[in-house]
C-alpha cells in the first residue's frame, strides 16, 4: 500500500561552510557531509532547502512537519533555525504530502 505522507532528507548545499569553501577555492567541497566529488556523487541534484521547499510547492506537496539539523546532527532549535536555516542547516528532514491527501 501507498503512504499518504512521504518522510525527505536533504543535504543543504546553502550551509554557509560549503557557500565559504565555493567561495575561496571557487570548487565544490568533498568532506564528511558530502564525501564525494560532484562528478561522482550519487546524489541526483544539488540544492538549497530553499530551493527544496519552493520545489514542493510548485509540484503541490505540503510540508506537514520541518527539522532542521546542525552541523552536530541534532535539532536546530529557536530563532536562528527558523530565520537563517537555509544558511545554518547542514540537512534538513521534512514530512509531505500531496495537496489534495487529507492529513492524518
Amino acid at each position: 500500500r501507498i503512504g499518504r505522507q512521504a518522510i525527505v532528507s536533504v543535504p543543504n548545499f546553502g550551509h554557509w561552510r560549503i557557500r565559504a569553501d565555493l567561495l575561496l577555492n571557487g570548487r565544490m567541497p568533498v568532506n564528511k557531509t558530502i564525501p564525494f566529488s560532484w562528478f561522482e556523487t550519487p546524489n541526483i541534484h544539488f540544492c538549497t532547502i530553499n530551493d527544496f521547499e519552493q520545489l514542493c510547492a510548485t509540484h503541490g506537496f505540503v510540508i506537514e512537519n520541518r527539522v532542521i539539523l546542525n552541523s552536530r546532527g541534532t535539532r536546530a532549535k529557536g530563532m536562528w533555525a527558523s530565520m537563517f536555516g537555509n544558511m545554518l542547516g547542514k540537512q534538513a528532514v521534512y514530512t509531505l504530502r500531496k495537496a489534495n491527501t487529507p492529513a492524518t
